[in-house]
């Protein structure tokens, strides 16, 4: 009968305010859990089918649903790896569990933020448990291509706070100027001018190559020998540097010629490439031998070796290259790449950190700890380099706000209770009449 469907449809209407009071108050009590992405409630009505003109009341029916699509804001820390992201995408994470339990493939979940600090063993993790993963960079700093649909090349990002490093020397720039009063008809050159230029081994460790330079005057003018020995002064080139002696040119190089014959220096117009033999090989070529580049300058140019007045001056000596390092901290840039700083002022990339997206964020399995997995409602995600495609960019010493709106939380809780209070009221109503119709038979 009507009046007992009216009964049902109030009980129904208790059970659903009662929903969404859960979801309200579960979205204050992490008002200000970091990440957190509120849970909505959606009311829906349910109608039954009546016979012979009666109307049989069917309720209402409450649904939840978590809004992990929406985030919220983005605020500063002091943490270079607390991490957020600032448009679409989630951090791939594993359980530090299942990776200091020696688990080959550990699981991969998604969130949105987290506080990654090292841990004992290097791991940056959050406090929490979850282990921030990336695709690792070779030993130059290059990460090679990886599988975009599966967790397969991702590993725990770890820092090893006391790795060292050492790059070795390519390239030295030159900045000097030779003494034109010794290159000239007629004077009496001083003698050799001896260079020191530093550079650095694979090993890390500091030697140096001696450049001495020797007027060829009074018989030629504007002209310079100049002799490369390696570090136990065996000398590895020989060049004869000719300078332009005309107006508007005047000191600038004109030209670099060979003069080394069986020396293993063979070099370029403007670039002299000399070889440091290696010292458990030499006198012979072996595996630990060390080419370099010396830049001169341009032929014509304002840069590199000049012959201007009558003082030497190493204006300025650049070298690539460094010595031993110890790592220090680690950041995190905008597209997900992880560098290494080392106290030797040097930097390397050592992993890169995408970020996930699925066609339906909002059909993930929730979990705790702000984590969610992929399902079939949700779709398969795609590993993005952060800031491209559908992602956005990755920000460092930042973390995500609650997504929670205590004001608007505050005023549905109000609007529920209003709801819950006219529904227990029609109950009861319902127990009233049912007393009445009792009473008839009186």
């Amino acid at each position: 009968m009507t009046i007992s469907s009216s009964l049902n449809a109030g009980v129904s209407g208790l059970s659903a305010n009662a929903t969404r009071l859960g979801t309200i108050s579960d979205n204050i009590a992490n008002a200000s859990t970091m990440g957190y992405r509120r849970v909505e409630t959606d009311f829906y009505s349910v109608v039954m089918g009546g016979g012979g003109g009666t109307y049989t009341a069917g309720g209402v029916r409450a649904s939840t649903q978590r809004l992990i699509s929406e985030g919220g804001s983005i605020v500063g820390s002091s943490n270079a790896t607390d991490l957020a992201v600032r448009g679409g995408g989630f951090f791939p994470v594993a359980r530090a569990a299942e990776v200091t339990g020696g688990a080959a493939n550990p699981q991969m979940f998604l969130t949105s933020t987290g506080s990654f600090r090292p841990d004992a063993e290097g791991y940056l993790r959050t406090e929490s448990g979850l282990m921030l993963m990336g695709w690792p960079a070779d030993a130059n700093g290059n990460v090679p291509a990886f599988p975009r649909d599966t967790a397969a090349g991702l590993q725990p990002v770890q820092m090893a706070v006391n790795q060292l490093t050492a790059e070795p020397s390519t390239n030295i720039n030159l900045g000097v100027n030779l003494p034109s009063t010794e290159a000239q008809p007629g004077s009496t050159p001083t003698g050799p001018i001896p260079l020191t230029l530093e550079y650095y081994d694979a090993m890390g460790g500091s030697n140096s190559l001696t450049m001495t330079f020797t007027s060829a005057a009074p018989g030629t003018a504007n002209t310079w020998d100049a002799v490369i020995d390696d570090p136990d002064g065996n000398p590895i080139g020989s060049y004869r540097l000719t300078f332009d002696n005309t107006p508007g040119n005047g000191g600038a190089l004109i030209s670099v010629a060979d003069t080394s014959g069986g020396l293993p220096g063979v070099p370029a117009t403007d670039m002299l490439s000399v070889t440091v033999l290696d010292p458990v090989t030499a006198p012979a070529s072996g595996p630990g031998d060390q080419t370099l580049t010396i830049n001169i300058g341009a032929s014509g140019g304002s840069m590199g070796i000049s012959q201007l007045g009558d003082t030497f001056a190493p204006l300025s000596i650049q070298r690539d290259g460094s010595q031993m390092g110890t790592m220090t901290n680690v950041e995190v840039d905008a597209n997900g790449f992880v560098t290494a700083f080392f106290d030797n002022g040097t930097n390397r990339v050592i992993y890169q950190v995408p970020l996930a997206d699925l066609p339906n964020p909002n059909g993930m399995r929730a979990l705790d700890r702000q984590t969610y997995l992929p399902t079939p409602e949700s779709g398969g995600f795609v590993l993005w380099n952060a800031g491209t495609g559908p992602t956005g960019e990755i920000v460092a010493f930042a973390r995500e706000e609650s997504a929670t709106d205590v004001a608007g939380e505050l005023t549905d809780m109000i609007q529920t209770q209003r709801a819950y209070s006219s529904n227990a009221k029609v109950i009861q109503t319902v127990d009233e009449m049912l007393q009445e119709t009792t009473n008839m038979k009186r």
